[in-house]
């Protein structure tokens, strides 16, 4: 049983996280006395809370009388209007609420009540390397990610499942779900968005791309974030000399899901494809790291004009504490450090990592060359 990282706080709050990641799985084994757990994926509940929010109150207020103390509504994006009565409950009751979902477009931009402030905000994300422990394996988490439902599958049941999980929920569940009109149009968008993963994003070549509006791709990568099966990584553009790019890159949550929209899981992975996942993942765990720590942190990239490039500045409590490149082999060389070079005659007080598959650390240059892992523990130091 994998422990995970995700700690529970003795106060109402919202969960959130992509389908898979083992939210209901987390709940049940908070083992809290007295819950009233409610799954609003069950058709004769939604459909008797939708037709009347108010029986939901109702029906917590009889379960309080009869002992509950802890309330968990899971999916809870589907009814946003429950949050109304969750809120009154607050105020009038000593119940306390854990509300869980896998999106939270409905509730943001449909101007649902989040509660304002009487609930924390937490994410659960797919399994980490600290979760795993010894049984992380890289190679297999840059091909097929690190969703729990696929850990101790083989090759062939673990392509199985991230296929149905792009066909089923990728592409059928957000437009069921209202998120999307046009199907079509979306299943075009969703090949390219995993094409494109850690690229800048050009909405007008998108567009032209997958024969789609541009105001329609920028509305499709919001539902993406909304769903957190994507996460965007900004530009730093705090630069007195340089002349840098503005546009964000665009990252999936998983790689094992970019990997499935992007068709390659029947192979072994090529170089270049290794080194992109390799980067992706790291970016991934890194966004990880910071969240389960809670962590004042922002994440960026920096790019010039002129193409140099450093993927990823990592910024903690206002400051600048990394700027750190990717490289999926164990070998490097001052070549590889181009991008981290032009970044430092900016900012030279910024420590300068280039993190690897090396078997040891050691310093290049300006440089510190790091295994990916002690890359992964240094990190976590600033959390």
């Amino acid at each position: 049983m994998v422990q995970r990282e995700l700690e529970a706080v003795p106060r109402s709050f919202f969960l959130f996280g992509p389908r898979q990641t083992g939210k209901s799985t987390w709940l049940n084994r908070l083992a809290l006395e007295n819950t009233w757990f409610i799954n609003l994926l069950d058709s004769e509940t939604y459909f008797r809370y939708l037709r009347d929010p108010g029986q939901f109150g109702r029906e917590a207020q009889a379960r309080m009388r009869q002992g509950v103390e802890w309330v968990i509504l899971d999916e809870v994006q589907r009814i946003p209007d429950l949050l109304n009565e969750v809120q009154n409950l607050l105020d009038s009751t000593p119940l306390r609420f854990i509300l869980s979902g896998s999106s939270a477009r409905k509730l943001r931009r449909g101007g649902a009540n989040l509660l304002g402030g009487r609930a924390l905000l937490r994410y659960l994300h797919p399994f980490t390397v600290k979760e795993l422990g010894l049984d992380f394996d890289l190679e297999r988490a840059l091909r097929f990610g690190t969703l729990p439902p696929l850990q101790g599958l083989d090759i062939s049941e673990a392509r199985d499942i991230l296929r149905s999980y792009v066909e089923i929920y990728l592409r059928e569940e957000i437009q069921a779900e209202g998120l999307v009109r046009n199907l079509g149009g979306f299943t075009r968008f969703l090949d390219l968005a995993a094409a494109y993963a850690g690229s800048i994003l050009n909405y007008s070549s998108l567009g032209k791309e997958a024969g789609l509006p541009v105001k329609t791709v920028q509305s499709y990568f919001e539902v993406l974030e909304d769903t957190l099966i994507g996460f965007r990584l900004d530009a730093w553009t705090r630069s007195p000399l340089k002349r840098l790019v503005a546009h964000p890159k665009f990252y999936i949550f998983d790689n094992g899901v970019t990997n499935a929209l992007a068709r390659r899981l029947a192979e072994p992975l090529d170089p270049v494809s290794r080194g992109g996942l390799f980067e992706q993942f790291l970016i991934q765990e890194t966004r990880r790291r910071f969240d389960y720590a809670r962590a004042d942190a922002r994440l960026f990239y920096w790019r010039t004009n002129n193409g140099a490039e450093v993927d990823l500045v990592i910024e903690v409590n206002g400051r600048i504490v990394f700027a750190v490149e990717f490289k999926s082999r164990p070998w490097v060389s001052g070549a590889d450090l181009s991008g981290l070079r032009s970044f430092r005659e900016d900012w030279p007080e910024v420590p300068c990592l280039l993190v690897c598959t090396a078997p040891e650390s050691f310093n290049l240059d300006f440089a510190e060359v790091l295994p990916w892992r002690e890359y992964l523990e240094r990190i976590e130091k600033h959390g």
